[in-house]
């Protein structure tokens, strides 16, 4: 047996080194985007998958000491170990959200321990092959240098370039093909040390095909558990850089989907949009400049265009691809009137908090239209700081109105926000509507005066008249105001709140 003493092979391991911990992390990356995602509060998701991912690489670094012949053999069917679990881990979690829901936390989590432990076998069994020609000082600074660059380098990639290009699915399956692609250099590197070299050969030919295969059938691996999931056929879909949009189509029309959360129904949108945009806009009587914060769909803007009053709207939606969906898409453009095309828009993509604290504009009506707050980053654009600067923004005899969840499924959470806006001094008109996509769903008026029954509304709504609008401010015993705290940013207890309650009210 001929020991492989030569520069060269110290060289191509630290190169492998790199790689390796690029791919360890994209693979626990991906478990925690998924992780929030599915069950949500991601700073729970990504803390929890972490933890678990760091013990199961000390488990597998601890098992590497009964690793004691043959190493180079071991290194090489670990990387393809990895390669295939690590490899596939975001296709399976999605296929499993989709047809077995309620196994998906446990596959999660095994899968986790699974990859992290053999990922922590693979550095220490590197670290031992390179021993035979480098010296220990140098080995551990070297190897631990190559560790960290790759890290870094994909955790710069992971947000920016992987998920919004390939998607979480192909990117899995690139670095799953990237350890693979280590293994087959290990292969030609210890050729003379392995003895069933054949085996090891077809074996990573097995693997590169199916890896390979994957990749090329990633989007229908997607669409076949996105079909699933959504019940309704995927009609669009997309990773962007903040969040998974996808749009289904079936017998009631266009559903809009956010990290797997339903956004609106075409069949009764109408519902909600007029329900949040019109008591504010009509009690205001003349509003001429408007802003809608998040409402990427374009819907909340469509019923402000139906006053003659306006002549300016901006829209505040972080995420690109929203607006240009709903501005270009020709079937979508038409559920909103296509009003995103309208002169008197102005699109601004970029985050409301920080939009808030850099503009100077005042505005008559303010539209705050935010996914629930099923995270910390969502959570900031409810706290006390963030409606502080709304009421900043807000003229004199302006409103604002905020979608709050719902008060009946979710009361302890709507009525945090309530007290949370009463909290900077503005006065609130709490109200409900009806949705059926949704149930009971909740709003919250505020402004620095009273809120006043408006005396007509614009012609034309499928929903709302003025007899309609005075018993949507009325709460029967199960949805009126209970104590609550102030949401803060120091503390964000509505996120954490929210997550029991509609936890509770899944089925």
């Amino acid at each position: 047996m001929t020991t492989a003493a030569s520069r060269p092979v110290a060289v191509a391991l630290l190169a492998s080194v790199f790689v390796v911990a690029a791919c360890g992390l994209v693979y626990e990356l991906a478990a925690g985007a998924l992780a929030s995602y599915v069950l949500g509060d991601s700073v729970l998701q990504f803390s929890t998958i972490i933890g678990t991912y760091l013990f199961a690489m000390g488990v597998g670094s601890w098992l590497s000491r009964y690793f004691e012949r043959q190493l180079p053999a071991h290194f090489l069917r670990i990387e393809l170990l990895v390669a295939l679990v690590g490899g596939a881990l975001p296709a399976v979690l999605f296929i499993a959200n989709a047809w077995t829901p309620d196994a998906f936390r446990l596959l999660l989590y095994g899968l986790v321990l699974l990859v992290g432990t053999l990922v922590g076998l693979e550095i220490p069994l590197v670290m031992r092959i390179l021993k035979r020609d480098v010296a220990l000082k140098d080995l551990v600074s070297q190897v631990l240098t190559f560790d960290y660059l790759g890290a870094l380098a994909v955790s710069v990639a992971f947000p920016l370039l992987l998920v919004p290009q390939l998607g979480l699915v192909r990117t899995g399956l690139l670095f799953g093909f990237m350890n693979a692609a280590v293994a087959l250099w290990a292969l030609w590197l210890f050729r003379h040390e392995l003895r069933r070299f054949g085996a090891h050969a077809l074996a990573c030919g097995l693997t590169l095909a199916v890896l390979a295969t994957g990749f090329v059938g990633a989007d229908r691996i997607t669409t076949l558990a996105e079909d699933r999931f959504y019940q309704d056929r995927a009609v669009f879909s997309e990773q962007t850089p903040y969040q998974r949009i996808v749009v289904t189509h079936g017998r009631a029309g266009h559903r809009l989907y956010l990290n797997g959360n339903l956004q609106f129904a075409e069949h009764d949108e109408y519902r909600y949009h007029e329900a949040l945009v019109h008591p504010a806009m009509a009690a205001h009587g003349a509003p001429r400049k408007v802003a809608v914060l998040g409402g990427g769909d374009g819907m909340a803007v469509r019923e402000i265009l139906k006053y003659p009053t306006v002549e300016q709207v901006t829209l505040v939606e972080l995420d690109p691809a929203m607006t240009r969906l709903f501005r270009d898409h020709e079937a979508l453009a038409a559920l909103n009137g296509h009003a995103l095309r309208s002169p008197k828009v102005t699109v601004v993509n970029t985050d409301a908090f920080r939009w808030l604290e850099d503009t100077r504009e005042i505005f008559d009506v303010v539209v705050v239209d935010f996914p629930d707050p099923t995270n910390f980053s969502i959570g900031k654009l409810y706290t006390n700081s963030f409606y502080a600067m709304l009421d900043r923004h807000l003229a004199a005899s302006g409103y604002a109105v905020v979608q709050s969840t719902s008060p009946l499924l979710a009361r302890q959470s709507f009525w945090t926000v309530v007290q949370t806006i009463e909290s900077v001094g503005l006065q609130t008109a709490p109200y409900h509507a009806h949705v059926p996509s949704f149930g009971e769903w909740g709003f919250v008026l505020a402004g620095r005066r009273p809120w006043r029954l408006p005396a007509q509304l614009p012609e034309g709504l499928r929903f709302l008249d003025v007899a309609g609008v005075a018993p949507l401010f009325d709460f029967p015993r199960d949805m009126a105001r209970v104590p609550a705290e102030v949401n803060r940013l120091s503390n964000q207890v509505l996120v954490n709140l929210y997550e029991d309650e509609w936890g509770k009210a899944r089925p």
